[in-house]
This record gives structure tokens, sequence and C-alpha cells, in this order.
């Protein structure tokens, strides 16, 4: 497959990590908050994890994606990442929806941090219970 001729822009979010997602078909390369990729997703596993929607797609050698994260981990930045890739390539080619959405590229994980109760330590933590 081809890359599409024209710039398409995408927002993927992941735990608390927001990521705004640019992808520039014709060139290469892969940049996120300034950074090549690598140096800044340090974990091989995130690296492959970002790129997954690319290759699925083919088009891992044949667009420039720019990415700017920020909130979260480094881990939840990733994933924010890969859904805003996946996003911005069906916005380029809709055809592509269905494999975006095969490979699970497409669904936002709704996964969030419970926030802690009152009276309590934690989110379900309790006081430890003492008898007297």
């Amino acid at each position: 497959m081809t890359a599409p001729a024209t710039l398409m822009y995408a927002t993927g979010r992941r735990k608390t990590a927001i990521a705004r997602v640019w992808v520039f078909p014709g060139q290469k390369g892969f940049i996120v908050n300034g950074q090549d990729s690598a140096k800044y997703l340090k974990r091989a596993n995130l690296q492959m994890l970002v790129e997954q929607p690319l290759k699925s797609a083919n088009l891992l050698g044949q667009v420039r994606i720019r990415a700017r994260v920020q909130g979260g981990g480094v881990a939840g930045q990733a994933g924010a990442i890969q859904l805003g890739i996946a996003r911005a390539l069906v916005g380029l080619n809709p055809e592509m929806r269905a494999t975006m959405r095969k490979g699970g590229f497409m669904t936002r994980d709704p996964r969030e941090k419970e926030r802690k109760k009152p009276g309590r330590k934690g989110a379900r933590r309790s006081f430890q219970f003492t008898k007297r």
C-alpha cells in the first residue's frame, strides 16, 4: 500500500496521558516531544507498541510521525500515541478502519485510577483494625 498524500492530525488518550499526533505522508521519522521516539520511549516494548498500527498498515517507513504528549507516565503516553496514530491513519484512509479495529488499536482503554475515598487511606484500603 502506498502512503496517502495529505497531512492528518488525531488525538489519543490513555490513563491521564493525552497525545496529539500528526502524520506526514511521504517522509520518514518518528518524533515524540522533540526527541527521537527511541530516545523518548526508552523501553523496547513501548517502542514496539507505538509502531504496531504502522506495521499493520504496512506504512512503517513511509510516513513521518510527530507526537506531543503530556500527562501520565511513559507507558500511558505510549498507549495514547498508539491510539492517536491509529486514528490519524484512519483519517487518512478510511479503508484502514477494519484493519485498525481488528488489531485493537481503535479502542480507547477506559481504565483510570480510582479516586481516594473519604475516611480511608487510599481508594480501597481501610485503616488497620485493632481489637482493643
